[in-house]
Order: C-alpha cells, then structure tokens, then sequence
C-alpha cells in the first residue's frame, strides 16, 4: 500500500442499536437504527428569522434566461420537505406524518406516485424547476431551483435575497436514500459493467451532501428507522446543533459508504489488483463490547461490509444460538478456532487457547477426534473454544457435554464456545443444556484469496491470507532416509497446524493427531522443548513441523528432536546452515522435508 493511503474512523453515535464507520483504506453503505431515544432526527431551527413559500419557477426561456418567479415563501408559509426515495419501505407513514404537520411534500418520479397512491399530496420537482426529467433519469434533481432551496443560510441576508431574486423557496427537510448500488452489484447473478455505472446514483448524494453542510437549517434523513423519531422530534418543535450534527454525520457517513462501494467496484472493473494506491474498509457496528483485552479498555465489534465480504464466511458473520454476549477475546479465539479446523477435509476437532490451537485430531469418528484433540493437552483445552468442522448432532453435542477431563476422569470439561458449520436440533438443545453462558455459533468457512489487514501504529499491513495446503507444495525429501506414506501424511497434517500457532512455532504430530506444540517463544530451541514435553512418550516415530527454517542444527533444535525419536521433520529450509540440518537427520536416520514455504504468524 502506498504511503498516502489514509485512515479515517467516523465514530458513531451512542444513540445509535448499530452504526458504520469507515476506514480509508474498502467501502460500502449501511444504516443504523435508532433507540427509542431518537439519534438521526431532522429538525427546524426555530431561530431561523425568515422561511419562504417554494414556488415555481417560470420556465426556461428558449434563449436560456431564467424568469423570476412572481411570489417567494413568507414567514407563514407552509414548511417544505424534499423526499426522494428508492427505498420506500415506511414511506407513507413519513408523507402522511409530515403532511399532518403541515408540511408541503415535494417529490419526484417513483416517490412521487408512490406518495399519491397512499393519498398524500405531492408537488413534483418538474413543478418546480419547469424542467421534465431528462436522460433516462439522471437529470431531475440537479438544479438551482432544488439546491439554491437546500443550501441557502437563513441567517445570511445576501442568500435570502438571492432566493428571493430567482423566486426560490427554501426546503426544512430533505429525506434522501439511494440507488441500492450494493445490493446490485453483490447480488448473486452479478451485473453486468453496464447496469453497474446506471446504478450509481448521482443527484441523491449531491441532495443529501448539500442538505448535511446546511444541517443548521436543513433536517436531512437517510434511514427510514428515523421516520418515527424525525416526526416526534418535528412535533416537539424542538432545537438542538447537537443532534442536527448527528442527522449530518450519518447523512455524510452514508454517502461516503456508497462511494467507497462505487470506488471498490470501479477498481475491480479495471486494474483488479488487490493493493490500489488507495481503497477504503467500510466497516458496521456490530455489537458495543464490555471491554476489549483488558477491563480498562473500551471495545466494540464491527463488521466488515466491504464488497469482496459478501458472502464469504468467517466469524464476524457467524449466527450465535445461544449463551452469553462475545467478548474481545472471545471473537479473536472463535477466529483462530475456526480458521484452523476449516484446513481439515476429514471430520476433525480443534482446540484453542489464546488463539493458539493446543489440541487438534482429525478421524472418520468425530467422537474419537474430540477425545484425542482434549487429550493432546486437558489443561489448556479447559475453559477454551472447541470447533469442528462438521455438524455437532444430538451424539456429539451429548459427548461434549459429558466428556471428564482426562486429567482426573471427573471433571466436566468447560468450554467458552461452541462453533460449528451447522448443529442439529437436538444437537442445539443438548448443548444449550450443559452451561448458560456456552457462546454456540454457527460459521461459513473462510474463502480463500481475502486481504489480511493488521494495524500498525499510524498505518495498516495488507497482504495476501495465507491459504496455501499441502496440496498446493511439494514436500522434497533432502535426506537419505525417505519417508514412508504415512509419515508424509503425518508431516502434512502437522503443517496444517503449526500454520496456526505463534511463532516461533513447532507442532510435533502422529496419526492426524496434535501431540504437542511449542508457540511464541523467542528462540526456536524453546519451542522445541515445550512440544516435546508436551507430547510426551509418544514422540518417537512421530512428524514434526517447523513455522520457518532452524538456523542451527548440530547441538540445537535438529538434534535434539532426532535424539528424542522424531522420524520425520517437515521445515521451509533456506539456512545458510541447510546443509548441517541434512548431515544431523542423516546421522540419526530420521526424514528431512523442505517445503519452501514459510508459516510465520505474529
């Protein structure tokens, strides 16, 4: 990414159930809705000297001169609202709840019809400016008689004459949303490049931009949750620059979502790569935490409503049918839970502590690959997050309930989440029995091919996500001895799981099984010795994998793993030492592998 990229966070409103921010750097356009306490609300300003009756304007002269209309609004003039909408949904409810208030309704095509049809009065725009629609529609709003209404200040005499001039009147209200660009272009069948720049809407965000920068004047909505609080607000008569400044955020915040989303698309369309010198993150509240690592810090959750998001799993997406709300930590652990089990084919369990997975199995019987992923290490796998990649049915959900910690043959185990692809019904209500507070989430595996983003202070790192599989590299036997089939099978199962733990990172396998793993130590050496105690007896004639290359061999992690009865090692290579980790395997007759694929992870 280039050094001009930039980021901007708009916060959002306490006011708000859910509300978007934006980072400059991918896009999209989403709505917040509203507590019973109003957040985006359109109001009069009451301190407001003068307000005009809107009246035509006469029209365009063939020779382009434009006539001044013959009266201008009085102080007693009905208020006027501005509504055009390709969203209707509540639009009744907002005209005829206006039209009670004594406002004139001004509107445009569909809206227009739409108004009328639910017997609400309605001026049309071309009434206004004595000027059809033109275009196919991409002329209707774009007019002096339209934003010279929108954008006057009321409290500067020069703009109030000027109106007066030209026989413009003013607008107190505009309520504006947008052509469903997102939706279009996301949906299923696609669209093609054609339709695509047809949906991108042009005068509903140069109306709602113009109605925000004089929100002192102007009330502008763009969510149809706010009709209610926009008309109980209208009702009281009430003032408030404060609440005003909100209404203009989420009107700004808006149209820069459906922007970025524009942005996001055209990129595609063109250069397609996926590091442009600049791309924004659109991103939607979720859910206000309790706390984020720590109680002393604040935390929220928000999703990600980039283009490239749609549909393609993870666990900001996951459904939770039951237990307590998701902590910080709990949505970081339920990440590297499910991102790691969704490397396995066959029917596997994954277990995780601190977003290390410190137990994984993989068997035909998902019962036996629980049992053998708890074995792996009982300690940590108490009070951490359980995944599987297939469905928890009424046997599963009844062996996770009751399955005794191995440690002592009684303890139930505990875990702070369940997550799954899907649950059976009974599956669901057996688990849901075995602890109030157990987070059970329902996920869709990750696609592959995502940008990877992590904060640095003052910047962001994109890179590719790291979805390689054994498939997709060759495991070269560098040493004499050759390994057997099943080694190789165990080298790659151990190299799906090491993938997933801190570096320095070692991951000692056997039988599709974790038997230990050494994670963030600072010294490959140390990680060695934790997996090696962690595994125990059963280390010889087991796989090993290393995260990256052992710069040393003779008297080092090498040897030491092929004193302790390793058979095979499984490792990127590129050492400038290569050849000491080939000459040590050779001596102890155990199976070199270079991959020539690094697994760093920070």
């Amino acid at each position: 990414m280039s050094a001009s990229a930039t980021t901007v966070v708009a916060a959002n409103s306490v006011h708000c159930r859910s509300a978007s921010t934006l980072f400059h750097l991918c896009n999209v356009r989403r709505t917040c809705r509203c507590s019973q306490q109003p957040l985006v609300v359109l109001f009069r300003n009451q301190s407001s000297s003068l307000r005009y009756r809107i009246n035509p304007v006469r029209a365009m002269a063939e020779t382009g001169t434009l006539f001044k209309a013959k009266e201008s609004r009085s102080i007693g003039g009905n208020s006027q609202a501005l509504i055009s909408l390709s969203d209707k949904r509540d639009l009744a409810l907002l005209g005829s709840g206006l039209q009670g208030l004594g406002y004139t309704i001004v509107s445009t095509g569909g809206t227009a019809s739409a108004l009328e049809e639910a017997g609400v009065s309605v001026t049309k725009v071309e009434e206004l400016t004595h000027f059809p629609e033109m275009l196919d529609g991409r002329v209707k709003t774009l007019h002096p008689t339209i934003h010279g209404g929108i954008l006057a200040r009321r409290d500067q005499k020069h703009h109030i004459e000027a109106l007066t001039q030209h026989g413009i009147g003013t607008f107190d209200v505009v309520v504006v949303n947008l052509y469903p660009f997102y939706d279009k272009v996301s949906s299923a069948g696609g669209i093609t490049f054609e339709d695509g720049i047809e949906n991108i809407d042009i005068g509903g965000p140069a109306m709602i931009r113009a109605a925000a920068k004089n929100h002192k004047d102007v009330l502008v909505v763009v969510d149809s949750n706010d009709y209610l609080a926009l008309l109980q607000f209208l009702k009281g008569n009430q003032d408030d620059q404060q609440f005003r400044r909100k209404l203009a955020w989420k009107a700004f915040q808006h149209v820069a979502s459906y922007d970025s989303a524009v942005s996001e698309w055209l990129w595609k369309q063109t250069e397609g790569d996926k590091f442009p010198p600049s791309f924004t993150v659109p991103l939607l509240l979720k859910s206000s935490l309790r706390y984020g690592e720590n109680p002393h810090q604040k935390a929220a959750f928000y999703v990600d409503k980039s283009l490239s998001e749609v549909n393609a799993g993870g666990i900001a997406t996951a459904i939770q049918h039951h237990g307590k709300e998701m902590s910080y930590n709990n949505y970081l652990d339920a990440d590297a839970a499910w991102n790691c089990v969704s490397e396995f084919k066959n029917p596997t369990c994954v277990i995780v502590k601190h977003t290390n997975p410190c137990g994984v199995a993989s068997r035909d019987d998902i019962h036996e690959a629980y049992r053998l992923a708890v074995k792996a290490d009982p300690v940590s796998a108490f009070g951490g997050i359980v995944a599987f990649n297939i469905e928890v049915d009424e046997a599963l959900a009844k062996e996770i309930r009751e399955f005794r910690s191995p440690t002592d043959g009684e303890t139930r185990m505990f875990y702070e989440i369940v997550v799954a692809p899907k649950y059976s019904q009974r599956g669901l209500e057996i688990l849901r029995g075995k602890s109030k507070t157990l987070r059970i989430l329902e996920a869709r595996k990750n696609e592959k091919g995502k940008l990877s983003l992590r904060q640095v202070g003052g910047g962001w790192l994109a890179q590719d996500s790291d979805d390689l599989s054994p498939q997709d590299i060759q495991f070269n036997a560098v040493s004499e001895r050759k390994p057997q089939e099943n080694e190789i099978s165990d080298a790659e199962f151990a190299w799906c799981c090491v993938k997933h733990v801190k570096s320095n990172a070692i991951v000692i396998a056997k039988n599709n099984c974790m038997l230990g793993m050494g994670s963030g130590q600072p010294n490959r050496l140390e990680s060695l010795r934790i997996a090696l105690r962690k595994a125990g007896e059963d280390v010889k004639g087991a796989a090993l994998a290393s995260d990256a290359f052992f710069p040393f061999a003779w008297k080092d992690a090498v040897e030491e793993a092929c004193e302790s009865g390793i058979g095979v090692i499984a490792e990127p290579g590129g050492s400038i030492r290569d050849g000491d980790a080939i000459d040590c395997c050779n001596k102890y007759g155990v199976s070199l592998l270079f991959t020539n694929v690094r697994h760093f992870r920070h």
